[in-house]
């Protein structure tokens, strides 16, 4: 019986998986062409799968012999000198063709050792494509235990080389070569520079092919997949409609589309009466994966955490709602979109996905509560107190915080508040919808510069709009943006928190309500 798989490789008759055919079908079409290229994307988004498949597909076409072989494992010993770099690299050659059972290449190569020169290793590459006799496609997997290593540089430098000289008929050299990692070797010592962002792009790999297709899955390719499981688990569902689910908390991240296919199958399916995955199930999923912690997920805070301008990049987009222009040559925007953590959309910067956004946010927010200490918060924000039948009581919540921000913060606290006022109310909030549900950030473009947050509790929706007082006029226009932004989601009711900041001595701890047309909203001043 096949399962839905997180780790390693996937296998078509062992594992569930989307449909990539169109996918294979554009990268089969590079390698027809002779390109050399990169497939550089964050772990875990299918590349060594793709690989696989590419493999397979290219064994069964005669006039291709496919050879894949891993940087992974290779000492740091092996860097130190050419012909020892070189013997570890003959090893991994001699391992595939053993594999392969193909005895004559495995003998031609032990014949050939020891090569203790690239440029030797050049020349055995020409006598080794003559012995081949076909187009040979070499993969090298786990790059990124290399890119920041002088050898690998030169490994490099002589592919490129012979790439030249076939071009005109000079020399004869591997038909297509493509290099898989998270980084893109166009940025030598991009893994050795990043934290300090000064990325150099004089790379011997200028001879690469553009590799612009899309690795995310699509709701289309997830559709599929979905359709094969409740074939053979004769399980019912709208495979569409959750296929459009997955894809919206993941964007399409092929490992956080299976493990919640998988957390629904293992976790969720065994306590259900029926057999049926409903909507609500992959909301629950959402709720169980960000709960627990795998190496993804790790990799995910590890690489914020190393990289203190990428960190505070990401917390101003995350709990500060600003804008960021998407620049890819931003060197920040650069090595947030290469770890998977940035996102281009609409031209400006996004968090990669909901999970994503939602694991950072409880992160960022979690240090800066611990920090900062934020004044007995706990006396307010009891989860229970804001709970009745199983709906959320949202205007006692912004009540409440209305309450502890004026019992709480004084004069003395504006500079503060002026720059926390958001981070304050979303850890007031986190714990209140803890466990039951989301909130999710949408930034808002207008004068006001608005952070709206999307809650979710228990299959309930409530927005609630943030924003600073810039003025009656401003205010105004943003009670109708709010209006329409309630109707595109289908709501009556919002909630708006106002920041005021011009007269703490004298403020006005108000609320009110007002009515839009059909839309009902409640807002408060803190």
């Amino acid at each position: 019986m096949k399962r839905f798989n997180t780790t390693g490789i996937c296998i078509p008759n062992k594992h569930y998986m989307a449909d990539t055919s169109q996918k294979i079908h554009q990268i089969i079409k590079l390698i027809d062409e002779g390109s050399y290229f990169t497939i550089n994307r964050p772990r875990q988004y299918g590349k060594t799968t793709i690989l696989y498949l590419l493999k397979q597909i290219l064994k069964k076409n005669k006039s291709y012999y496919p050879v894949k072989i891993s940087f992974e494992g290779i000492g740091s010993e092996s860097y130190k000198k050419e012909a020892l770099f070189i013997e570890a690299l003959m090893e991994r050659f001699i391992s595939v063709f053993e594999n392969d059972s193909n005895h004559k290449i495995v003998k031609f190569i032990e014949n050939s050792m020891p090569i203790i020169s690239l440029n030797r290793f050049g020349l055995w590459v020409s006598k080794f494509i003559k012995i081949i006799d076909c187009k040979v496609v070499l993969f090298i997997d786990e790059i990124d235990k290399s890119t920041n290593n002088q050898l690998f540089i030169d490994f490099l430098s002589v592919l490129r080389s012979k790439y030249l000289s076939s071009k005109e008929q000079e020399d004869i050299t591997f038909h297509s070569v493509v290099l898989v990692g998270v980084h893109d070797v166009k940025n030598l010592n991009f893994k050795q520079q990043a934290e300090t962002t000064n990325i150099q792009f004089n790379s011997p790999w200028n001879i690469a092919a553009d590799f612009l297709i899309d690795m995310s899955f699509s709701p289309d390719e997830i559709c599929p997949m979905l359709k094969e499981y409740t074939f053979q688990k004769n399980v019912n569902m709208d495979e569409k409609n959750i296929s459009l689910a997955l894809h919206d908390y993941t964007s399409g991240y092929p490992f956080l589309v299976c493990l919640l296919c998988k957390t629904i199958d293992e976790v969720i399916m065994p306590k259900k009466d029926k057999q049926q995955w409903e909507i609500n199930d992959v909301e629950i999923a959402v709720q169980i994966v960000i709960k627990a912690i795998n190496t993804n997920f790790e990799s995910l805070i590890k690489n914020l955490e190393k990289n203190r301008q990428l960190y505070n990049c990401v917390r101003k987009i995350v709990l500060e709602g600003e804008l960021t222009a998407y620049i890819i040559t931003d060197p920040i925007i650069s090595i947030g979109t290469m770890y998977g953590i940035l996102k281009n959309e609409n031209d400006n910067c996004k968090i990669h996905n909901k999970i994503y956004e939602q694991l950072i946010y409880n992160h960022m927010v979690s240090k800066i509560v611990r920090k900062r200490k934020l004044k007995k918060i706990t006396n307010y924000n009891y989860p229970v107190n804001f709970v009745k039948n199983n709906k959320l009581i949202f205007e006692k919540v912004l009540i409440k915080f209305q309450m502890f921000m004026k019992e709480q913060y004084s004069r003395k606290d504006i500079n503060f508040l002026e720059k926390n006022g958001r981070l304050i109310f979303l850890a007031f909030l986190k714990p209140i919808i803890n466990g039951y549900g989301f909130d999710f950030k949408e930034v808002q473009i207008s004068e006001e510069k608005r952070l709206d947050v999307v809650v979710t509790y228990l299959n309930k929706k409530y927005v609630v709009e943030l924003k600073k007082w810039y003025g009656k006029a401003a205010h105004e226009k943003g009670l109708k943006q709010l209006e329409n932004y309630l109707q595109r989601l289908s709501l009556k009711k919002g909630y708006l928190i106002i920041f005021d900041f011009r007269s703490i001595k004298n403020k006005q701890w108000k609320s009110k309500r007002v009515k839009i047309n059909d839309k009902t909203i409640f807002m408060i001043w803190v």
